[in-house]
């Protein structure tokens, strides 16, 4: 790329994120000294977003489904997804049992292949890319005269953050205040958290987690010497973190706390039953279970034989001529994840450090399209994540990602369009 070409792309981005930067709202267009968010556009037919949002749908009742039954399965079980012990209780506890939905808040990562969208995995726990898609993606699409697939979808959140709190109120919500809570020091976290607050509809105000204290055996902001406490949490923190925090003494505050959340002294969001469709061990239950032709309905085998992909416990693809994947039970951004060829070479491998002690599972490979992009170092050629949010049940906005062939935490984000 010419230098003046470059300089014209960063001339345009600024432009773009200039104005979102000093609104407040989103302020890490770039991170850890890169550039993250792009000033171009990538278009999406309006064929594969129906696609994307049914098969988010569906796969939604289809996890719904699971957990209920995982829910209440032997401890055995629960040890085999990888749930660690102290959560045990916790996930036990019903908030949208029966309802058909698995999460309040959660994201399904989609590859598009020949065969149409593949559902790669479900981030049920704690997704982020929330004000790219709600916010960011609108203000792009609006610059540039383009038609934004996510328009009006923030809507969704008030819808089922009001219907959560709701039905925690039925069964007996504790008194306190409502927080949103993040590390303080993590810039997207706090921005994320932050916006979803404003936009659930909930009179709740935000917290660090280094503000939240255990406190006569319930759970308390402490500020200012002032113990407040805490009736109804949203944390973006994930709960298999949450189990293994302990404070500068070695005190085991987050076990604690998810006691408290078992014992009904604190309501949290999104809900424990949700974190059992976090593990990726349970893509590989419900594959099991597909194969088998247990447990699911002609329409839900359908389903999953259409939009999953096999996945297991165990390697049943070495020796068979077939690339998978070997990924970490609880692994995200791509840490921990290993691309293997038919021959059993590495293909790509995550070289982080993180979640290479947990346990795997193995799933057949979907190679993500590959797409070209102008970056401020020039044109980048990448591959293509899809991401669908499904809000409360509902299938919502669309987020597409563009980085290696394992899409990790430096992956760009990549604006979306409806083709023209």
């Amino acid at each position: 790329m010419r230098k003046e070409e470059n300089s014209s792309y960063a001339r345009r981005r600024e432009a773009l994120y200039g104005p979102l930067r000093a609104e407040g709202v989103f302020t890490w267009d770039c991170m850890y000294g890169q550039e993250y968010a792009l000033a171009d556009v990538y278009p999406l037919a309006e064929e594969t977003v129906a696609e994307l949002r049914t098969a988010a749908e569906r796969l939604s009742r289809i996890y719904a489904r699971a957990i209920a039954v995982v829910r209440q399965a032997p401890e055995e079980l629960l040890g085999e997804l990888g749930v660690p012990r102290a959560a045990w209780r916790a996930v036990r506890l019903s908030v949208l049992g029966g309802r058909g939905i698995p999460t309040v808040v959660g994201r399904f990562d989609f590859a598009l292949t020949a065969d149409g969208v593949r559902m790669l995995e479900f981030n049920s726990d704690t997704p982020t890319g929330i004000v790219e898609a709600y916010h960011v993606n609108g203000r792009i699409c609006r610059h540039d005269g383009l038609t934004d697939p996510n328009e009006g979808m923030s809507r969704h959140f008030r819808e089922a953050f009001g219907a959560a709190a709701a039905l925690y109120a039925e069964q007996g919500l504790p008194d306190g205040e409502i927080i949103f809570s993040a590390l303080g020091w993590h810039e997207e976290d706090v921005g994320t958290t932050r916006y979803l607050l404003a936009q659930s509809g909930l009179s709740g105000s935000f917290a660090p987690l280094e503000a939240l204290r255990v406190y006569e055996d319930r759970l308390h902001v402490l500020e200012q010497g002032e113990h407040r406490p805490v009736g109804l949490l949203y944390r973006l923190h994930a709960l298999e973190k949450l189990a293994e925090d302990r404070d500068t003494d070695g005190y085991p505050t987050g076990e604690h706390v998810l006691e408290l959340i078992a014992d009904g002294r604190v309501a949290v969001l999104n809900p424990p039953e949700a974190f059992l469709a976090q593990t990726k061990a349970m893509q590989a239950l419900i594959w099991t279970l597909h194969e088998e032709g247990e447990f699911f309905t002609e329409e839900e085998h359908e389903a999953i034989a259409r939009y999953m992909l096999p996945t297991y416990l165990e390697n049943r693809f070495e020796g068979t001529g077939r690339a998978y994947v070997r990924k970490p039970v609880w692994g995200r951004e791509g840490g921990g994840v290993t691309l293997i060829g038919p021959a059993g070479e590495v293909l790509a491998r995550d070289e982080e450090p993180l979640y290479w002690d947990q346990p795997m599972v193995y799933q057949q490979l979907a190679e993500l399209p590959e797409t070209e992009v102008e970056t401020l170092q020039g044109r980048y050629s990448g591959h293509l994540l899809l991401g669908t949010f499904c809000i409360g049940g509902v299938p919502s906005a669309i987020l597409a990602r563009v980085g290696g062939r394992i899409t990790g935490n430096l992956s760009y984000y990549l604006p979306v369009a409806i083709k023209p």
